[in-house]
């Protein structure tokens, strides 16, 4: 069964934030603004070094660009009630709901309200007597050098679980599950999920497996003697440590809120595909509707 077409409240402000390195986003930025001051909605503009405060005040903020780009908008938002609108003029677009081909056919749709809210978990990382850090993706220990490896202990919820030789340990949302933890071999999980994922980078000998967490456990991870590292959060925010520092990971109090069109399916084809997970010549046929839908395990069509 189809979602609903129009399930929201139309947004009353829009929001536009656009990546200037990017060939046209400035340019279609302006098409937006003016299409839709044209339906009777008020529109603002920044590239997303300037974040405008009334841009970030909309009730909806559409992030031209690349998946930086929208990580960068949901900090910018954050402790608001915005939705974020990704548009991708970048490569992967893991983040982003729509193509530069389909934003302007799409864009009668969201002002009157089409799509579903996509929640999704943030982490807060902090130090003691340091300044917090707040994330969508990741919170990282790494070494501070590229030549040495560094000896890090994890406890959770005041457990010890690892004591890692290794280049850094990652922590990650179900968000970051796609990005740098994917890459050293994480596991994926889906955009909605609280879980929290520890993924050690280049662990000596065999300790390589990676840790799902529900929500409500909290990850410490500490320096042993003689070590340097820095912590990293969303590749943004770095903080140099030193022995004995420890820093605490935990879900944060505040979530990203997307603005999605299509269906939660989605997700997984465009992971698939994103991935190269579909091999030439695979024709296997889909499975008839009575088993690869809700209603064929009893619910209602």
């Amino acid at each position: 069964m189809a979602e609903a077409a129009a399930s929201l409240e139309p947004p009353r402000s829009v929001g536009l934030i656009f990546d200037p390195r990017l060939d046209g986003a400035a340019e279609l930025a302006g098409v937006l603004q003016k299409q839709i001051e044209a339906r009777g909605v008020a529109a603002r503009l920044t590239d997303r070094d300037a974040a405008a405060a009334d841009v970030i005040a909309s009730d909806l903020v559409i992030c031209l660009g690349g998946d930086g780009t929208v990580l960068h908008c949901a900090h910018l938002v954050m402790g608001t009630k915005a939705l974020i609108l990704g548009v991708n003029l970048g490569r992967l677009g893991f983040l982003t709901e729509l193509d530069r081909s389909q934003v302007s056919e799409r864009l009668e749709d969201v002002l009157a309200g089409a799509g579903r809210i996509e929640e999704r978990t943030m982490l807060h990382a902090s130090v003691p007597g340091k300044e917090g850090f707040h994330g969508l993706n990741e919170a990282v220990v790494g070494r501070a050098t590229l030549s040495t490896a560094i000896q890090l202990a994890v406890d959770v919820d005041g457990t010890r679980i690892a004591d890692y030789r290794c280049d850094g340990v990652i922590v990650a949302s179900a968000t970051g599950s796609t990005a740098y933890a994917l890459s050293v071999g994480g596991p994926i999980l889906h955009p909605e999920s609280r879980d929290l994922v520890i993924v050690p980078v280049a662990p000596h000998l065999g300790a390589q497996h990676a840790v799902v967490l529900p929500e409500s456990e909290s990850v410490h991870i500490t320096l042993e003697q003689r070590q340097k590292a820095v912590l990293s959060v969303d590749g943004v925010s770095d903080l140099a440590l030193r022995e004995g520092d420890s820093v605490s990971v935990r879900t944060s109090e505040h979530r990203a809120r997307f603005l999605r069109l299509k269906p939660r399916t989605d997700f997984y084809v465009r992971m698939a595909t994103q991935l190269g997970w579909h091999r030439p010549g695979g024709n296997a046929t889909p499975l008839p509707a009575a088993l690869g839908s809700p209603a064929g395990a009893g619910g209602k069509g």
